[in-house]
């Protein structure tokens, strides 16, 4: 019979990059609603401070680091910060993300580039590498990758998020692969459209009453009739993250009304 206990989280030490806001900061809460202590990450200290404030008034341990998940030298930081307060890291949850700035594959630069695929890409595997290392250590962890419904249809003008959170799925495979025989899991979760800045940045080159009729121009297209809202996706992050997961590695869980159902030509933001 299933019990509802293996949702719980607790003595677990979860890491959760991009948390002040968003998708990772209702993650991070989540984590700490099930038990968890928390270290949130994102590049600036003090908006991080107040997601681990909400986190204390929950009654779990929270540790803020305020560094650059994309840059080696701050990962290795904030990795060695983590073990220095809590000795262990059961819950890795790869979050941090560039925003889809606009531009197509004929004016994309290669500062471009690189900005979105170094934090997009090359800090989840190094991330992911490095917290591995100790979750071997340990005999067991869960890493959490998050991607995008971009991954599999691209929307225009974004090309290059797109390949980068498609590479993410494939990477979650490879470090599936590689480390299941340290008990180690490691999957994708997928949102389509959530009611986040990243999502809002689709329109910040209109006018204010200009996004807001096209972001809800793009709401009704979705199946649901509307954008998710990031506690929504919150319990996906538990599931993944406890053992009610246990039989669960290199799979992608998509979150997104509906949207991937449709044809192709309904996807264009």
């Amino acid at each position: 019979m299933f019990d509802l206990s293996r949702f719980n989280l607790e003595g677990k030490v979860a890491l959760v990059t991009g948390a002040c806001r968003g998708i990772g900061r209702d993650a991070a809460l989540g984590f700490a609603s099930a038990g968890a202590d928390v270290a949130i990450n994102c590049r600036h200290q003090d908006h991080v401070d107040k997601v681990a404030d909400e986190i204390r008034q929950m009654g779990r341990k929270a540790l803020a680091v305020g560094a650059h998940a994309g840059k080696l030298d701050e990962i290795n930081r904030l990795v060695k910060a983590v073990m220095s307060e809590f000795g262990r890291i059961d819950i890795l949850v790869n979050n941090a993300g560039a925003c889809p700035a606009m531009a197509s594959v004929l004016d994309a630069t290669e500062r471009l580039w690189d900005t979105i695929i170094n934090l997009n890409l090359k800090g989840y595997y190094f991330l992911g590498q490095a917290v591995a290392r100790i979750m071997k250590e340990q005999g067991a962890g869960k890493i959490i990758n998050v991607a995008s419904v971009d991954a599999h249809i691209p929307e225009p003008f974004v090309g290059i998020y797109s390949i980068s959170k498609a590479g993410v799925v494939m990477l979650t495979k490879t470090m599936a692969q590689d480390l299941a025989p340290y008990n180690i899991r490691v999957n994708t979760i997928s949102p389509g459209p959530v009611d986040t800045y990243l999502v809002d940045s689709h329109w910040f080159h209109l006018s204010e009453e200009e996004a807001k009729q096209q972001k809800a121009k793009f709401a009704e297209g979705i199946p649901l009739k509307r954008i998710a809202n990031p506690d929504e996706i919150a319990g996906a992050f538990v599931y993944m993250a406890s053992d009610a997961s246990s039989f669960t590695t290199g799979s992608e869980l998509c979150i997104d009304g509906g949207l991937m159902i449709l044809p192709p030509p309904m996807f264009a933001l």
